[in-house]
């Protein structure tokens, strides 16, 4: 008998644990990441088609669509700290707030400026390979360039209390989140953390900028 029951808890067990991982991943609210991602890069890709002539005169309506559409979707102040990597645990909170709104206004400005030859036509969103019940997801998209050049862009997401939220962006094998994480660590060994900060904040137009916090 008690064979049986072991056996039996050995079939059952896997069975509740996979129920579990599947009820949380339900739980998470809003959208499923493949389409959120549609949505949001679909509707950034119409309104830089709805705007070309301008966008092409102005990086700054580039900026302001990519902030009012697409970057609500990004979990910014996680992208931040992953960003900081070590040196987020011996910043200050006012240095961290300060860091987090430049990351975000780098973001804001080179995600924009890599967008802006993209049109909503050419944009493919492929097919979803991973498990949503780990939490973690890669939406892989594939943008046409006017050439005819074929473009990856992928968006790795992670599961979050207010919905599915993206946290980096790969463009041509190259991670936004891994690049600039090598070059800022490098930096800030170098020319410490006020430093850095200083210099992305000069870099960095605040004009239509989105107040983080």
């Amino acid at each position: 008998m008690t064979g049986r029951i072991a056996a039996a808890c050995s079939l059952v067990l896997p069975l509740l644990v996979f129920a579990g991982l599947v009820s949380a991943a339900d739980s998470v609210p809003g959208p499923a990441p493949q389409d959120l991602i549609e949505v949001a890069a679909t509707k950034m890709l119409k309104a830089l088609d709805a705007d070309r002539e301008i966008v092409k005169r102005d990086p700054a309506r580039v900026r302001k669509l990519v902030d009012e559409i697409l970057l609500p979707s990004f979990d910014t102040d996680y992208s931040a700290r992953l960003v900081l990597g070590k040196h987020w645990r011996d910043a200050t909170p006012a240095q961290r707030q300060r860091f987090i709104e430049a990351f975000y206004q780098s973001l804001l400005r080179n995600y924009g400026s890599a967008l802006a030859d993209f049109t909503a036509d050419r944009m493919t969103l492929l097919p979803f390979r991973g498990d949503l019940a780990s939490g973690q997801a890669t939406v892989r998209t594939e943008v046409k360039r006017s050439d005819g050049t074929r473009v990856p862009v992928n968006y790795t997401m992670r599961a979050t209390p207010t919905g599915w939220k993206a946290w980096d962006v790969t463009i041509e094998g190259i991670s936004y989140v891994r690049n600039l994480r090598n070059d800022i660590g490098a930096e800030v060994d170098q020319r410490g953390l006020d430093a850095v900060i200083e210099r992305l904040e000069k870099e960095s137009p605040r004009g239509d900028a989105k107040q983080t916090g």
